[in-house]
C-alpha cells in the first residue's frame, strides 16, 4: 500500500485511537495532524462533512468515520484483523458496536451534574462490563490468541479507566475477572499504547476537570490534596 497516509486526528478522540491502533497493526506509516475541534478550521470542515475526527487522508483523499477508516484498511492490506469466516465476522462487528455503546456511557459518566446521576451512570457501565465478561473466551485477546478490530476498538475505552481509577475506586472490574485480564494485555500492546501522546492523562484530567460535572468535583478534590474516592457532593440543579 504505497499511498501517502495522513491521519486527522484530536488528541483525546478515541476514534482516533482505532484508527490509530490498526494502522500500526497493519504496519503502514502515516502522519499524523492534531486539530482543535473547539476552533475547526475550514481545511478540516471541507474533507469532514460531520465536523468530527478521525479523517483519513489517502493520498489526499478523505475516509470520515473510524468504522469506514478501519474496514478500509482491513480491504486494502494483508494480515486480517477480522476472521475469515463471516458469522465469526459479523459477531465481531457487533461487539465493535457494543464498543461504542460503552463509549456513550462513558461520556456519561463524564459528564453528569450530580452524585446520583453519576452512581447511576457507574452501575450502567458496570453491567456493560459484565456483559462483555460473558463474551470473552480465551485469553489474551477478545477472540483469544489473535488481535482483531475488536481489541482496537476497546484499547481506547480502557484507556479512560486508567484516570478514572486514579481519582475514586468506582468498582468497574470487581465481577469481571476476565475484562481485567483482556484489560491488562492491552495495555500492554505496543499499538494500543503508542497511539496517545505521552501527556494524554494529564490532558484527559485537564478535559474532566473543567467540566460542569459531578466526577469533575471529584477530580479537583483529588488535584487539591483529598484522599482518594473523596465525597464531594454536587448541587441539585433547580
Amino acid at each position: 500500500m504505497p499511498q501517502k497516509l495522513t491521519l486527522v486526528s484530536h488528541t483525546l478522540c478515541p476514534y482516533v485511537q482505532r484508527a490509530a491502533i490498526v494502522l500500526a497493526e497493519k504496519n503502514l506509516v502515516f502522519e499524523r495532524i492534531d486539530i482543535d475541534l473547539g476552533n475547526k478550521p475550514d481545511w478540516f470542515l471541507r474533507i469532514s462533512p460531520l465536523g468530527k475526527t478521525p479523517v483519513l487522508l489517502v493520498d489526499g483523499t478523505p475516509i470520515f468515520e473510524s468504522a469506514v477508516i478501519c474496514e478500509y484498511l482491513e480491504e486494502v492490506t494483508p494480515d486480517p484483523l477480522h476472521p475469515a469466516d463471516p458469522l465469526a465476522r459479523a459477531q465481531l462487528r457487533a461487539w465493535m458496536e457494543f464498543g461504542s455503546a460503552l463509549l456513550n456511557a462513558i461520556g456519561g459518566f463524564y459528564s453528569v451534574p450530580t452524585d446520583n446521576a453519576l452512581a447511576a451512570k457507574v452501575t450502567e457501565i458496570r453491567h456493560k462490563l459484565e456483559q462483555v465478561e460473558q463474551a470473552l473466551g480465551a485469553a489474551p485477546y477478545f477472540a483469544g490468541a489473535h488481535f482483531s478490530m475488536v481489541d482496537a476498538v476497546f484499547g481506547p475505552v480502557f484507556r479512560y479507566f486508567d484516570v478514572f481509577d486514579a481519582i475514586e475506586d468506582f468498582g468497574f472490574f470487581t465481577h469481571t475477572p476476565k475484562v481485567r485480564a483482556w484489560r491488562a494485555a492491552l495495555g500492554t500492546r505496543a499499538s494500543v499504547r503508542q497511539a496517545v501522546r505521552a501527556d494524554y492523562a494529564d490532558l484527559l484530567r485537564d478535559f474532566l476537570i473543567q467540566r460542569p460535572s459531578a466526577l469533575a468535583q471529584r477530580v479537583r478534590a483529588v488535584a487539591m490534596g483529598a484522599p482518594r474516592g473523596a465525597q464531594v457532593h454536587s448541587e441539585t440543579p433547580c
